[in-house]
């Protein structure tokens, strides 16, 4: 099938029931509002299908899944900067004229193409999935999905990649290069004071990580305050099989229901005996 499938662990399964769990939830009640044209947006599709780490076999990615759910959404975005993926996508959805495939990267794409159209004031809504495997997308991105007040959005925070990378013992270590790309997914330098704080010890003053769980709140709180989303509910963390988390999932929406419902489908996920989340 090609190397360009990616293969997931049990964690991706348990994401993919959320979303596709929400998205049902979020179709059935914006349908009842026709005024309303909604779209689905996926920043990182993918080519349609995973391959299940264990069994071998190959599954319907968070894109295609979404497109069997009723009622339809009105339209579907997939974005992929992998030109295999995204010509597998098109292939897939050739009958469809409510799909649009795009190519490249999704930061710009989605500032320049896709949330245009999915402005407040045009009467659109959209629901948007950022899942990526590094830390990704960029600030600008959330924030402007954020003030737009029209779009409800599942994200990943790879805290993974961040720890191998940029969140070290010694912050004086990391790389530049690491240290941009951790500007570029926070928005600026305030995740320093967000994973760091300074102790008085032995031999004088010295710098200590703080844990994930103070990291994950902070941008939480960021999401909240300099994004302007109304609601953010504690994220749930996937964890590996060694019960390492490879990343949160956030959930971020103006709307008290959508709110009411993410929490709900969170909790029984934390709840399920599964070994993923806390």
């Amino acid at each position: 099938m090609g190397d360009f499938l990616d293969v997931v662990g049990d964690w991706t399964e348990i994401k993919l029931r959320i979303v596709q769990e929400y998205s049902k939830a979020y179709a059935m009640i914006l349908h009842k509002h026709r005024q309303l044209k909604f779209s689905y947006i996926d920043a990182f599709a993918g080519a349609g299908s995973v391959i299940l780490k264990d069994t071998r076999a190959e599954k319907a990615g968070s894109s295609i899944s979404v497109l069997n759910i009723e009622p339809k959404f009105d339209y579907y975005h997939f974005i992929d900067i992998n030109h295999a993926r995204a010509e597998r996508l098109r292939q897939l959805t050739a009958e469809r004229n409510d799909v649009f495939v795009y190519e490249g990267d999704c930061n710009k794409i989605l500032i320049e193409e896709i949330f245009p159209r999915c402005r407040f004031e045009d009467y659109c809504r959209a629901l948007c999935l950022f899942d990526p495997y590094e830390l990704n997308p960029s600030w600008e991105i959330v924030e402007t999905a954020g003030k737009m007040r029209s779009i409800e959005l599942f994200m990943n925070f790879m805290i993974m990649d961040a720890n191998r990378n940029i969140l070290w013992a010694n912050p004086n270590a990391v790389r530049p290069e690491q240290i941009g790309r951790m500007n570029a997914f926070w928005g600026d330098e305030s995740w320093k004071e967000a994973a760091y704080e300074s102790r008085r010890g032995l031999f004088g003053d010295m710098i200590e990580k703080k844990t994930n769980d103070a990291i994950i709140h902070a941008y939480g709180k960021r999401l909240k305050e300099k994004a302007s989303f109304r609601y953010v509910p504690d994220p749930i963390p996937m964890k590996n099989k060694k019960g390492v988390p490879i990343y949160y999932l956030f959930f971020a929406s103006h709307n008290e229901a959508g709110n009411r419902i993410a929490k709900s489908i969170f909790k029984k996920y934390k709840t399920k005996g599964l070994g993923y989340g806390s």
